[in-house]
């Protein structure tokens, strides 16, 4: 494969996996001599329509190093159901370590209202709407892990259906009814 020179070349590949790259640490081994160098990558991967992935490399060079992170994000994909394309189907709650992040629905328009590492998630899996805080840990590791573990608990309204052993129809006009009853008061 030949080596891509431009960031823009990075962005979009023609796999159809959109990478972004979250953090870089650079590292430092101390040996005899003096101090060898290495690089720590984080890259979110997604297709852009529910499909996302992250990964973790390490090399003595910033480029090798992202190309191991994308190859093991790639490696690593999870499926989101998204409402209308767009935003999650329910607020929910993810923690990994000190780190936790609340994700919450949103209106169209809305936007992605997050922080740093959560944002390139939500633009990498392809949401437009949604807002996110994040508590505790601030540590872009950690963040995009709790960010991870809050979208793995996303289900499907036709999941939560199986699961209830109910009609999809009924869940949904339960879901009018209520939510037509708060919208009267």
């Amino acid at each position: 494969m030949a080596p891509r020179n431009e960031r823009n070349d990075r962005e979009e590949r023609d796999d159809g996996f959109v990478d972004k790259l979250v953090h870089i640490n650079r590292v430092a081994k101390v040996v005899k001599g003096g101090r060898r160098f290495g690089f720590a990558a984080l890259v979110v991967v997604g297709d852009l329509k529910g499909r996302v992935g992250f990964g973790h490399g390490k090399a003595r060079e910033v480029p090798e190093a992202i190309r191991k992170a994308t190859e093991a994000a790639k490696r690593e994909l999870i499926f989101v159901p998204l409402r209308d394309g767009r935003t999650l189907h329910h607020d929910v709650q993810g923690r990994h370590g000190a780190g936790k992040v609340i994700l919450r629905t949103a209106e169209a328009g809305t936007g992605i209202i997050a922080g740093g590492p959560m944002r390139a998630v939500f633009e990498a899996v392809g949401m437009h709407d949604v807002v996110a805080k994040s508590l505790g840990s601030s540590n872009p590791y950690n963040m995009v892990r709790a960010t991870f573990d809050a979208l793995k608990g996303q289900m499907h309204p036709k999941d939560v259906a199986a699961r209830r052993g109910i009609k999809y129809s009924t869940l949904q006009a339960r879901r009018r009814d209520v939510m037509g009853a708060g919208a009267e008061e």
